[in-house]
């Protein structure tokens, strides 16, 4: 997996425009975006250092959605957490953030 680029990007340009809108909000927001940019900046470089979901915990969500074959999560301060996947292209590496929710919605979407 080393030899290739490794890129983060966002499900969508609506959730892009989410993540770039903290940057401008209240302090919360400021620190919820600092949270992610320093995970991104992680998985620019390593797209494996969050923790990988076992498929039968997969909410059914992602699965349509979002047509994934593996699903990760990075635990966020705050009881934040960032779900995202890993797509291996034959020369590049990309890591596509699906979402960030507070713990208790993580919770309910993963029926804990």
């Amino acid at each position: 997996m080393n030899n290739k680029d490794i890129y983060v990007t966002f499900k969508d340009d609506k959730l892009e425009a989410i993540f770039e809108s903290l940057e401008k909000g209240k302090f919360e927001d400021k620190t919820l975006y600092n949270s992610i940019n320093k995970v991104i900046g992680k998985l620019k470089t390593n797209p494996e250092c969050g923790i990988k979901i076992p498929q039968k915990l997969w909410p059914k969500i992602y699965i349509q959605h979002h047509n994934i074959n593996n699903l990760w999560k990075y635990n966020l301060p705050k009881g934040w957490r960032l779900l995202y996947t890993i797509k291996i292209e034959e020369i590049r590496i990309i890591n596509v953030i699906l979402e960030w929710l507070p713990h208790k919605e993580y919770e309910k979407r993963f029926k804990y």
